[in-house]
């Protein structure tokens, strides 16, 4: 099906003709449509454009109210002030228009007219080492993204660009020489835990052991380093046990990913070392292109207006005077094979703040090397902190970070208590899968609530309310409306634009209608928080539509028909909006 123009694009094309028909000089001037809590709408394009050209703003704005169309989608439009446009449509035209959207499985949302290939590099885990709580954020917004890009119709390439390369696999893989059965699943068999969380229990008791002796012990830290150079050269045995620590840490990450209902793809885990055999190809192309120069020994790309504390440049450096590579050349390598080999042309970068100055000088070399272009771009997406209730980084009483799964485990936790005291009559199982739900729905909404760039404070008692913007707020107006169709018997949710609508009823109208272009501006500026906010407006709306028209009990069949299908629409926008989150509607709560 087509898509449907939003109500608000019809009233902006049809002020937009009156205008430059009342004003031909003015050409296809923007009216600068807008919601209006006087009227519908308010254009108030006008003002400015009349003050332009030394006219009389309100005689201008009569010219264009006079010019426009009579019929059943504009009710009045009057000129308020000194010239703006209060603009009231048809209940007619909202009730059509909200059941062509009805009728479309995607509910009216068009796909972007020239889709691309957008590569999503997020959740960036470190090999051997547990995820935790600052890997939350980079997880659930690159994985809403990839959702919301998807559904416009883009081809959305997921890379995961996972620490799997360094130094301190030396270590690790020379303690596995020693010790060849530390990795052993049977010896975990009767922990009773999850696939990955025995996984993560292996990997933690080869690293404290292999740290220790590191540190302990000269003739093993010499044999780890002499591992390193085995690893690097690409020695087959050391490779081996390589791939073994990171098939156990893929494990782990899994088990973590399963929890956080998030689905990442094994193909899509391309780590730092897949760019090995482009680093030195890389260097080569940035040094011979005169990109890259050499200063003490090192390689390295100046900028003129990057400066440390003493006025001397701050390089990015590509190779160390040693010739070890460092993340700047992995990136670069890494954007080199989107762009030629993947063919991406757009690249976001869902990582922490922290990281901008770092990718504003690779993205700057990248340009001055020419891997990206005017059509080929690279945006970094930063995001700011998760904090405790302290208003410091969430730590443990201890001091330490908290563990991911010991986050999600107590959400579903304090979930399971407030399924529990909603629905009485649901078995334990049943309690456990709604508090699953419910639990993650919560972590995640709470994040992706918050603008990307905004620190928030991680408050589980908060996140799980049914009260206020939360997750939970939505899945229950949502399972609310379920039940209200469940009940309506054989009656149908039928669109009846005939009828007059009260105030509550246009107001959930006109914000359904909203919901195509909300969505188009959120893929647009890659910003999930504009849509977690559409979805609270729309479940407080519906809220008072319910609170004040009756709709199993509304005074005509028709009338119970029409509240049916609003009720229907807003579940159905609720669900779509939702899993475009990554974020489940239960049926019941």
């Amino acid at each position: 099906m087509a898509s449907v123009p939003s109500l608000a694009a019809t009233v902006h094309q049809r002020v937009t003709d009156a205008l430059s028909a009342a004003l031909p000089e003015a050409g296809s001037a923007d009216p600068l449509l807008r919601r209006s809590d006087r009227a519908d709408f308010q254009a108030n394009g006008v003002l400015g454009l009349a003050k332009k050209l030394k006219g009389n703003p309100r005689e201008l704005a009569g010219k264009v109210v006079d010019g426009l169309p009579s019929d059943d989608v504009l009710a009045e439009v009057e000129v308020s002030g000194p010239g703006f446009l209060n603009i009231t449509v048809t209940d007619a035209a909202i009730v059509s228009t909200l059941a062509a959207r009805a009728a479309d499985d995607r509910l009216g949302v068009p796909y972007a007219e020239h889709p691309g290939t957008t590569v999503i590099d997020y959740s960036q885990p470190n090999v051997a080492k547990e995820m935790h709580v600052g890997h939350l954020r980079s997880t659930v917004i690159g994985d809403a993204l990839v959702q919301i890009l998807e559904h416009r119709g883009e081809t959305v390439i997921r890379r995961h660009h996972i620490g799997d390369w360094g130094t301190q696999f030396g270590m690790l893989i020379q303690y596995l020489v020693e010790h060849p059965h530390e990795l052993d699943h049977a010896s975990d068999a009767a922990q009773g835990d999850g696939e990955g969380e025995a996984a993560m229990a292996r990997l933690n008791r080869l690293y404290k052991a292999s740290r220790a002796l590191f540190e302990s012990d000269e003739e093993f830290k010499t044999r780890s380093r002499r591992k390193v150079v085995d690893l690097q050269a690409g020695d087959e045995d050391t490779l081996a046990l390589w791939h073994k620590i990171v098939d156990e840490s893929k494990i782990y990450f899994q088990g973590v990913y399963e929890k956080l209902d998030v689905e990442i793809r094994d193909p899509d885990i391309v780590g730092e070392s897949a760019y090995n055999d482009l680093l030195v190809e890389t260097c080569k192309l940035l040094e011979e292109s005169g990109v890259a120069v050499r200063s003490q020994g090192a390689l390295c790309v100046f900028f003129d207006d990057i400066k440390g504390q003493d006025v001397q440049p701050v390089p990015l450096i590509v190779q160390k005077a040693d010739g070890g590579f460092g993340y700047a050349a992995s990136d670069l390598a890494a954007i080199r094979d989107r762009t030629s080999v993947l063919k991406a042309d757009t690249l976001l970068y869902v990582v922490d703040a922290r990281q901008a100055l770092h990718f504003r000088m690779v993205f700057e070399t990248a340009r001055r090397a020419g891997w990206l272009t005017d059509e080929v771009t690279a945006s970094h997406l930063p995001f700011g902190t998760v904090l405790g209730k302290d208003g410091k980084p969430f730590k443990t009483r201890a001091g330490e970070t908290v563990r991911l799964v010991d986050l999600l485990d107590e959400a579903t936790e304090r979930a399971a208590a407030v399924v529990r005291e909603k629905a009485q009559d649901l078995t334990d199982e049943e309690v456990a899968e709604r508090a699953s739900q419910v639990g993650i729905g919560a972590v995640k909404y709470a994040d992706l609530s918050n603008s990307l760039t905004r620190d928030y404070v991680f408050d589980l008692d908060r996140m799980v309310s049914l009260n206020g913007d939360t997750s939970v707020y939505l899945q229950y107006a949502y399972a609310r409306i379920r039940s209200i169709l469940r009940k309506a018997g054989d009656a149908r949710p039928v669109a009846h634009p005939e009828l007059p609508l009260a105030p509550a009823e246009r107001a959930l109208g006109l914000h359904l209608d909203d919901f195509a272009d909300m969505l188009a501006g959120v893929a647009e500026t890659y910003e999930p928080h504009k849509l977690a906010a559409y979805l609270y407006q729309l479940a407080s709306l519906f809220t008072t539509f319910y609170d004040q028209c009756p709709v199993l009990k509304a005074e005509t069949a028709e009338t119970v028909e029409n509240r049916l299908f609003l009720c229907d629409l807003t579940a159905r926008t609720l669900h779509q909006g939702m899993a475009l989150l990554g974020i489940r509607t239960p049926e019941r709560l």
